[in-house]
C-alpha cells in the first residue's frame, strides 16, 4: 500500500524538490559559514547570533521538512475524508449535529473540493519552502554580515501570502457550495 495516494505525490514532487535543494545547498554552503552564523533576523537586520551546528545551521530544512510531512498528512487526511455530498441521510444528519456541537472534523463538500483543498494545502507548502529558500540566503552567507538585503521581507512574505491566499480561497469557495 502506498503512503500517499497518487493526487498527494504528484502535488509533493515540488516540496521533494525544493527539500533536495536545500539540503544539497546546505551541505554545499556548510564547511564555508564562518564559526557564528544567524540565530534571529529582525526588522534592522541580524539581532541575535549562535555558534555554527548542523542542528542552527539546517535549522530552516528541518523545519521545512515537518512541515512537509504534516501538510502531506493533512493532504492526505482531506482526501480520505467522505465529502458532505456523500454521506447517508444518517450521517449527514450525525454530521449537522456535530456540526452545530463545534465539531472539529470540517469535511470538504465534494470529491472535486476535496482535491482542491489538497492541492492547496501542497502549495502553501511550496510556497513556504521557497520562502525559506530566501531565508537560507541569509542563513548560510559567508560573512558574519548583521545587514540583511532589503529583498529578504517581501522574498519571504510574498509566497507565504500567496500560499494562504490560495489555501483561504480553496476553503472559502468549498463552504459557498
Amino acid at each position: 500500500m502506498a503512503l500517499f495516494s497518487s493526487s498527494v505525490r504528484l502535488w509533493l514532487l515540488p516540496n521533494a524538490v525544493l527539500l533536495v535543494a536545500l539540503s544539497v545547498w546546505g551541505a554545499l554552503r556548510y564547511p564555508h559559514l564562518p564559526g557564528r552564523i544567524p540565530k534571529h533576523i529582525g526588522v534592522d537586520g541580524v539581532d541575535a547570533w549562535t555558534d555554527r551546528s548542523i542542528g542552527s545551521a539546517f535549522v530552516l530544512v528541518f523545519v521545512y521538512a515537518g512541515m512537509t510531512v504534516l501538510m502531506a498528512g493533512c493532504a492526505e487526511l482531506t482526501l480520505w475524508l467522505t465529502p458532505r455530498d456523500e454521506l447517508s441521510n444518517a450521517d449527514a444528519a450525525a454530521f449537522a449535529g456535530a456540526r452545530a456541537a463545534s465539531s472539529l472534523l470540517n469535511r470538504p463538500g465534494s470529491r472535486a473540493s476535496a482535491r482542491r483543498i489538497a492541492r492547496a494545502l501542497l502549495l502553501l507548502d511550496t510556497c513556504i519552502g521557497m520562502s525559506f529558500l530566501a531565508g537560507c540566503a541569509v542563513l548560510w552567507r559567508s560573512t558574519p554580515d548583521p545587514n540583511v538585503p532589503g529583498w529578504l521581507l517581501v522574498a519571504m512574505l510574498l509566497p507565504l501570502l500567496v500560499g494562504t491566499a490560495v489555501t483561504v480561497a480553496a476553503a472559502v469557495s468549498d463552504r459557498k457550495r
